[in-house]
């Protein structure tokens, strides 16, 4: 408890100095997960997770921060608690909306420092009840992830006219340099690799409910040769969800 209020002060000023904190009211939400799952791969080790989220713009920018338990994650040495705060910007050009970010990841309780920063990018188009989008992510070379990481990936969302149920897809894949092949495990196990997601989701008033199939192209035979790969936890997987908006 005392780590996640630690990520709190930590980002609750930089949102707060934001324009967007000081001219919009901010949209706050708690979800519980039955996976903290990301591109793929387990962040809390297969175990539930809850977490808090912000959200605010103010004209082209845009804030967010994120607070998630992770249950001791062996991906992430240990850590109890992740803090993902984003400061980024879009606009639209005709019919594609296009934005740009940077996120901080602010890991609490790790063995080691494992915080390490994203830079984002992607664009969106809308036609009807149906959106896709495309973009990457890239960290640059740092310490924490034992060299860098690019995640380029493609999504689509479908909303079926009339009801409150959306369809979803997405895939994803994982590259980039190996420096420290113990800590370069964390993002990428056992090397590069591919992942995908099908979903459904149900939206009634500030409750969204959703239930997703997770897979990746990860070899845990490769994999189990590092610890932070977490092995066990990078393979399919249906993962549950529900979320209160206010």
């Amino acid at each position: 408890m005392k780590t996640i209020w630690a990520a709190i002060v930590t980002v609750a000023p930089v949102l707060a100095a934001t324009p967007a904190a000081a001219q919009q009211r901010p949209s706050i939400g708690v979800e519980l997960n039955s996976d903290e799952n990301r591109r793929g791969l387990s962040w809390s080790g297969g175990r539930v997770s809850p977490s808090a989220d912000i959200f605010t713009t103010s004209g082209p920018f845009e804030a967010s921060g994120r607070i998630v338990s992770l249950r001791e994650s062996d991906r992430h040495g240990g850590a109890g608690v992740v803090g993902d705060l984003t400061l980024g910007a879009g606009t639209t050009l005709g019919l594609v909306t296009v934005r740009g970010r940077v996120t901080g990841h602010l890991f609490g309780e790790a063995g080691f420092n494992a915080d390490y920063v994203e830079l984002g990018g992607s664009a969106a188009y809308t036609l009807g009840p149906v959106n896709v989008d495309a973009g990457a992510d890239y960290a640059p070379s740092q310490d924490a992830i034992g060299g860098d990481n690019l995640y380029l990936h493609a999504g689509a969302e479908a909303g079926i006219p009339g009801t409150p149920w959306t369809l979803l897809a997405g895939i994803g894949h994982s590259s980039g340099s190996t420096g420290n092949g113990f800590r370069a495990a964390r993002l990428r196990p056992g090397g590069d690799y591919s992942d995908w997601r099908l979903g459904v989701e149900h939206v009634t008033g500030p409750v969204t409910l959703g239930l997703d199939y997770v897979g990746t192209d990860v070899s845990e035979r490769t994999a189990s040769a590092f610890p932070l790969a977490d092995a066990r936890h990078s393979g399919g997987r249906i993962v549950g969800r529900v979320r209160f908006g206010f």
